[in-house]
């Protein structure tokens, strides 16, 4: 474990082409992403994201698809060893969910906190541990954004114009600069990206 003093905020999302992160069908509307969430340069770059992590921060949205789909993968021999990795430490790592309408966390291991995101980030980094992983958590991503709390920036791009849905950046962020730490290209035109804020 490092000390408090080293965890980073890493946001990690799936962007389109046109920057959405979901589609006109909403939160659930992700069917577009799939073919490229499991080529190579995807689960590479995601396994280099939660290796140094020990603490994954998510929205309810985010926490119902993950926390659903995630636990049994680890278990299965036929997938992916990456994919597994990653079950696995979904599963045994520190979760903690943000929500204003659960009272209580329907998934072992995870704990509800209704509060801003940049003060349960705040929280977090006051304790020891490794690095606070955000995957794919728009609702959480956007105000930790806006709220300079986002230490590494993780990006996939899949190149697909969808044409309709949210994008992740909006007008009104503040003036930041970031450098580029990483990137890889993979397989149907796949690119991943991961910047450091400059501080």
């Amino acid at each position: 474990m490092t000390g408090h003093a080293d965890r980073r905020v890493i946001a990690n999302m799936n962007l389109s082409l046109d920057g959405r992160y979901c589609g006109p069908g909403g939160p659930q509307d992700h069917a577009w992403v799939v073919p490229y969430a499991v080529t190579d340069v995807a689960r590479d770059h995601l396994t280099d994201l939660w290796r140094t992590a020990t603490t994954a921060l998510m929205g309810r949205v985010n926490a119902e698809g993950f926390l659903g789909y995630w636990p049994p993968v680890a278990h299965d021999e036929t997938a992916d060893p990456r994919d597994r990795g990653f079950a696995a430490w979904l599963a045994e790592t520190e979760k903690v969910v943000l929500s204003r309408t659960l009272d209580a966390s329907p998934w072992e291991g995870a704990r509800i906190e209704n509060a801003p995101a940049a003060e349960v980030v705040d929280e977090l980094k006051a304790q020891e541990g490794g690095d606070i992983l955000v995957p794919c958590s728009a609702s959480l991503i956007r105000p930790l954004l806006a709220a300079d709390r986002v230490d590494r920036l993780a990006l996939m791009i899949v190149p697909e114009f969808i044409g309709g849905g949210p994008r992740l950046f909006e007008d009104g962020l503040p003036a930041e600069k970031w450098t580029l730490a990483s990137h890889a290209a993979g397989e149907h035109g796949t690119v991943t990206l991961v910047y450091d804020r400059l501080r």
